[in-house]
């Protein structure tokens, strides 16, 4: 392990989280709130421990496999303990484990909140939730890459420990350059959903801060009712901005160059959509009584759908008081999560797709043994090591979901359904769950060792499981 790598990016990213606070920061003095302060307080403490980690650049600047998880987790751990720290100093969320649970929370993108009453926070602290969500969604590394030189060619070690999905490639020779693509698609998305959601009449602050929500697939809002006293025209905007940052960013990039047909033949994006039809259609038609109209079931089917698969987590109702097989296809969805590439969580479409076609051909290789047949996915033929890497990744992913479930049962407070669906939304990063966690309610009651098992969780879901395991493996940590 070459120690003095990762503490150099480390500072490095410390160094930018700094800048970051410098919005709600500003968000503050524009409402005139005292709360400010702790965020420029912060800030500046973080800039300079920023600025003495990276004081010594290292001689040899290569990033291997190692390395490259090992600086994500602690990274996105890091960035978390930071990032609580002005909730903390100014008694918004007085408490450490709430306050670093609601930071976790929006950095992965879950939107699982301990808040009780979130209109009381104050605007600073209320846009530092949301824009949390929209610094994660594309990732901290990922935004590191896009606006610092890093020398070296092993940069796409940290890129794909990042990026979610069974595999990452670049969309152009340079990582750096891949880097500031996804980036610049994703900033305009942003952008053109604020400007939508103030155009429909939504309050400015307001537009901000869902927007930064849909595009990390986050879930915070500003209101106790998540996005439930917003017009229909509103919420119906909100739900084809959060479908459309479920979509694999290439294909977005296929779309505005020069191979657009590429992104018609991205399987994964047609399975995505596939899925969201069918399931809108099912819980449209089991939900149509609890509605005074066929078109208010669909809207609100349609918002929760997406909101569930993209792992968002916005509500427009209470969908835990919803018929037993609404509910089932929504803790469905909570699974599949979006498209491998996006700033959606959940197992991924394409993990999905590759699991069902692998069962299809060993079915087949059995009925016929000495065929020669070849699985093909996106049309070429699968490579052998991705089929491989799902296959293990959903052998750690139930591993690690069991262990969950064992730890928060220790609290016998809870019911089954508490705690199988909060592993779900944490794990998933979707946010609301069922029961006791439902859309409704707040993580709050949870025991704090349940929290932080919850937290772990966040963190592995978003980051792939690997990076976070990889913190446990004593072999790691040796000294190159």
């Amino acid at each position: 392990m070459h120690f003095d790598i990762v503490v150099y990016i480390l500072g490095k990213i410390l160094r930018i989280e700094a800048y970051l606070m410098l919005l709600p920061a500003l968000t503050g003095v524009i409402y005139r709130e005292l709360e400010c302060v702790s965020f420029f307080l912060v800030a500046a403490a973080t800039y300079i421990v920023g600025t003495l980690m990276t004081q010594r650049k290292p001689e040899k600047f290569v990033l291997y496999s190692r390395e490259g998880l090992v600086t994500v987790s602690l990274s996105w751990i890091l960035i978390s303990l930071i990032g609580c720290l002005p909730f903390v100093v100014n008694g918004d969320i007085p408490s450490f484990t709430n306050a670093l649970f609601e930071t976790i929370s929006g950095f992965t993108t879950t939107g699982a909140s301990i808040l009780e009453n979130v209109e009381a926070l104050s605007h600073a602290s209320l846009m530092w939730r949301s824009f949390t969500h929209w610094v994660g969604g594309m990732g901290v590394i990922v935004f590191m890459l896009a606006i610092l030189p890093m020398t070296g060619g092993h940069n796409m070690q940290l890129m794909r420990a990042e990026s979610p999905g069974p595999s990452v490639g670049k969309l152009v020779p340079k990582v750096r350059e891949s880097a500031k693509i996804l980036y610049l698609i994703y900033f305009a998305m942003t952008v053109v959903e604020i400007i939508v959601l103030i155009c429909a009449r939504m309050p400015v602050f307001d537009a901000l801060c869902i927007s930064f929500g849909s595009a990390g697939t986050g879930g915070f809002g500003v209101k106790a009712d998540s996005c439930g006293s917003y017009t229909s025209l509103q919420q119906s905007f909100i739900t084809l901005f959060i479908t459309l940052f479920g979509v694999n960013f290439n294909a977005y990039y296929f779309l505005l160059g020069k191979n657009r047909k590429e992104a018609f033949k991205m399987e994964e994006v047609r399975w995505y959509l596939a899925i969201i039809a069918a399931s809108v259609a099912l819980i449209t038609v089991n939900v149509r009584g609890y509605f005074d109209t066929l078109y208010q079931a669909f809207h609100h089917a349609f918002f929760q759908v997406s909101s569930i698969i993209t792992t968002t987590g916005y509500g427009t109702t209470d969908f835990d008081l919803w018929p037993e097989f609404s509910k089932m296809i929504l803790v469905f969805l909570m699974f599949v999560g979006a498209c491998a590439g996006s700033t959606g969580g959940g197992i991924k479409v394409s993990r999905i797709i590759i699991l069902i076609k692998s069962v299809g051909h060993e079915l087949i290789h059995y009925i016929h043994p000495k065929s020669v047949t070849t699985m093909k996915f996106d049309g070429r033929p699968a490579d052998k090591e991705m089929v491989k890497g799902v296959s293990v990744y959903l052998a750690a992913y139930c591993a690690i979901y069991i262990v969950s479930m064992l730890l928060l049962s220790l609290d016998n407070r809870q019911d089954f359904t508490t705690n199988f669906t909060a592993v779900a939304a944490t794990f998933n990063n979707i946010g609301p769950g069922l029961s006791k966690v439902g859309p409704v309610m707040n993580y709050n009651g949870l025991a704090g060792g349940s929290k932080y098992v919850l937290m772990f969780d966040m963190l592995a879901g978003r980051l792939e499981l690997y990076p976070m395991l990889m913190l446990f493996v004593p072999a790691v940590w040796k000294r190159r």
